[in-house]
């Protein structure tokens, strides 16, 4: 096989949106996972279902990434959604994006025929975590990296992705701000309690959300796909920021409920321990190589993306 896409991290909002948008459109989806038999069920339609994950150095995956067009790396542990952070949750969050990064880009090494272009995910938490809005100027991609434990899985989750540079494949390092959707993440859980009508900002309400609409995630991935133009580190977030108060309230108008009821800091840390310092936290990032790509923004708009969201069910 030749030409075609493999996406790790396909069952994940992102990666399942992804693969479907390809498929939908003709291209060749091989789908990497640790079940095979659950993301063939996710996922229909894929070329082929490639049993892989982080601690795999090598295998039968390697022979599926010779002729691949391009590699879209998305997965890893996920951070927040794990409950109260331990150092065993810390550790696995980290080995997972670094072995596993690590281990595609040394299989690269030996293919015959390498891919165009690896798109490797990354976090606007590379930048570091502020409590307010107002302690940060605007982040573009050459600010620096942060200090903190998120800015350090970023920064070596990017550092594995960079020597495929030195094999002629372009890479793009996709610092995804907080992506939209009501299936999963941030909103979806930030809407059962509007529902009820108990809803509110997440701590103070002034820490900085850089957001992005799902469908816009999915453009920009397909645009780093397929546009030479894209190398290097790229902000996945909307044009404009808010602060947390300000999504929680915009977030109650197009739900038609009150936002009055904040989540103080002490309850995220009952849940979430040294999470919680990361959940009340946030990062003022703007899309300064997609804006100067002239990359078009389907919601560059915070209350039209939500409504789009809750209208439709994305």
């Amino acid at each position: 096989m030749e030409g075609h896409i493999v996406i790790t991290g396909a069952t994940g909002i992102i990666g399942a949106e992804l693969a479907r948008r390809l498929i939908s459109s003709g291209r060749k989806v091989v789908v990497f996972a640790r079940n095979t038999q659950a993301a063939s069920g996710k996922i229909p339609g894929a070329a082929g279902y490639v049993r892989w994950d982080s601690d795999m150095v090598s295998g039968e995956w390697v022979a599926s990434l010779d002729g691949a067009y391009a590699v879209v790396h998305l997965a890893g542990k996920p951070l927040l959604d794990g409950g109260r952070w331990t150092e065993e949750h810390k550790a696995a969050c980290y080995d997972s994006r670094i072995k596993g990064t690590r281990a595609l880009v040394s299989a690269m090494e030996g293919l015959a025929k390498k891919p165009e272009v690896f798109v490797s995910s990354s976090a606007i938490g590379y930048y570091g975590a502020f409590e307010r809005c107002e302690d940060t100027a605007e982040l573009a991609e050459s600010s620096p990296a942060g200090s903190d434990f998120l800015a350090k899985i970023c920064h070596d989750w990017e550092v594995e992705a960079l020597p495929a540079e030195k094999l002629g494949v372009r890479v793009v390092l996709l610092r995804t701000g907080i992506v939209l959707s009501t299936r999963s993440g941030m909103l979806q859980k930030m809407i059962t309690p509007f529902n009820y009508f108990v809803g509110g900002p997440v701590g103070t309400g002034r820490q900085c959300i850089s957001w992005i609409h799902l469908d816009d995630e999915i453009a920009v991935i397909l645009q780093a796909i397929d546009n030479p133009a894209y190398s290097g580190p790229v902000n996945a977030v909307a044009p404009k920021p808010v602060t947390m108060s300000g999504f929680a309230s915009e977030l109650g108008a197009v739900m038609g409920r009150p936002s009055l009821f904040p989540v103080p800091k002490f309850v995220v840390q009952v849940l979430m321990g040294e999470g919680a310092d990361y959940a009340v936290k946030g990062q003022k990032v703007v899309p300064g190589f997609l804006q100067g790509q002239g990359f078009r923004f389907a919601w560059p708009q915070l209350h039209e993306a939500l409504a789009d969201l809750i209208g439709n069910g994305k």
